[in-house]
């Protein structure tokens, strides 16, 4: 064969591989269809005395699109040697306002809420720079008072919070916090009662022994709140606002399920974060089986939604309405176990994929098995009957359109619980029925 010929062959080969190169580029490399809600700026890694910039790095990640763990290893320096740091992605919202997110050292990393992530098509603009710059750390909520005790026993902690806010760390709290135990013997929680951006107030609890992350207060780094707006107290409705007013709580499975309003409200009278079991309630109503409680509520926009906890978990009331109070129930709510109309959620799936980056399988089917029996569920390799990647941590990812149209994915980790309480119409499968065609990266979200 001629030289010539034998040369245009091989580059007509070469063309060829570089086709399928760019063909897989477009269908897998894309960021367009990478969304979530928060663009970002800038990355850093440390601790407010010492931190590095991480923001191209933290793009190289990004753009093999990857959960990862991460630490020291992950950005080849330890900034502050014998201190935990954090990771800090100071990043601007839908409305155009910045937010700042902190990952403890060892967190997980999921790049699902930021825009482009998996493209890296980000940074390099729009925010100056700095740990503790305040404007990267409005949150959504201003602190009007914190408190620290049980109901009986509590005491005013604002100022001694407010110290640690100005180190600005994310922080395991207890009585050595905050110096003082008010209640010997009893379990105590800290009480943060705060504004939102609505004028509305809201009330935060956390359980003695909880991680506190002020990344959702306003001015957390500065300290620069508390002081007013606040008549104290431990249990004042008016700091139990919440969001959702429930209209109905029932126990146990999708066949024996009993009314436990009533009780419900005994519990929430006592304003305290429990612990929920058959013994909660005075009731197995499905011996042998694992119940759940079901809490069915109307949000602030008027639309229903039904929040789901699985036997065993824990309940913080400071997301309802009224909690501690007790005055709900009883009406607009006509009640039954799998009543679609308490099944709304916020986002409608259009598929799910489960797998890695490089070996994934629809399992927009299964999931809606799952959800007919409207349950939550550990997820793993035995829930899809199939191991698509072995070797490699899988994940799932559900791909959706949320109420005002944009679309979000969730992403799961091989292990987790998957809760089907943000989906709309979950427990009667009645989506995404012409199956899902966008791949791994959501390509085809409109």
């Amino acid at each position: 064969m001629h030289s010539s010929e034998i040369l245009r062959k091989w580059f007509a080969s070469v063309g060829f591989v570089l086709l399928i190169v760019a063909s897989a580029t477009a269908q897998y490399g894309n960021g367009n269809r990478d969304e979530g809600q928060y663009q970002i700026l800038q990355a850093r890694y440390g601790t407010a005395e010492r931190n590095i910039d991480v923001t191209d790095r933290l793009k190289e990640l990004a753009r093999r699109d990857i959960t990862f763990r991460m630490g020291n290893s992950t950005f080849g320096e330890d900034p502050d040697p014998g201190r935990v740091k954090a990771l800090r992605i100071y990043t601007r919202g839908p409305g155009g306002q910045n937010r700042m997110f902190e990952y403890r050292e060892g967190s997980v990393i999921d790049g699902s809420q930021f825009t482009g992530w998996g493209g890296g098509n980000w940074g390099g603009g729009g925010w100056n720079g700095g740990w503790g710059d305040g404007n990267g750390d409005p949150g959504q909520y201003q602190i009007l008072q914190a408190r620290y005790g049980t109901a009986e026993r509590n005491i005013d902690v604002t100022d001694r919070l407010k110290e640690l806010a100005r180190r600005d760390i994310t922080f395991r709290m207890g009585n050595s916090t905050f110096g003082e135990d008010p209640d010997p013997g009893r379990v105590k929680a800290l009480r943060i009662y705060t504004r939102g951006p609505g004028g509305q107030n809201r009330m935060f609890e956390y359980r003695e022994g909880s991680v506190i992350d002020g990344s959702q207060f306003t001015g957390w780094g500065g300290g620069n709140w508390g002081g007013g707006g606040w008549n104290g107290g431990w249990g004042d409705g008016n700091g139990d606002a919440g969001q959702y007013q429930i209209l109905q709580a029932r126990y146990g499975t999708g066949e024996r399920n009993i009314d436990v309003t009533n009780r419900l409200k005994e519990l929430a009278r006592r304003d305290i974060t429990f612990r929920m079991g058959n013994s909660t309630f005075g009731e197995d109503p499905d011996p042998g089986r694992v119940k759940t409680l079901r809490l069915y509520t109307r949000g602030p926009g008027g639309q229903n939604r039904m929040f789901e906890y699985r036997e065993g978990s824990v309940i913080a009331g400071s997301q309802f309405t009224g909690w501690g109070g007790g005055n709900w129930g009883g009406g607009g709510w006509n009640g039954g176990w799998g009543d679609r109309d308490g099944d709304a959620g916020q986002y409608q799936i259009l598929g799910a994929r489960y797998g890695t980056p490089h070996h994934n399988v629809d399992v927009t089917q299964r999931l809606r098995e799952l959800a007919s029996r409207d349950v939550t569920f550990h997820m793993g390799n035995s829930t899809f009957g199939v191991d698509p990647d072995r070797g490699h941590v899988k994940t799932l990812r559900i791909f959706t359109r949320g109420s005002n149209g944009q679309t979000r994915m969730f992403e799961y980790r091989e292990g987790s619980v998957v809760d089907g309480a943000q989906f709309t119409g979950w427990g009667r499968g009645d989506w995404a029925r012409e199956g899902w065609n966008g791949g791994w990266e959501g390509r085809d979200l409109r």
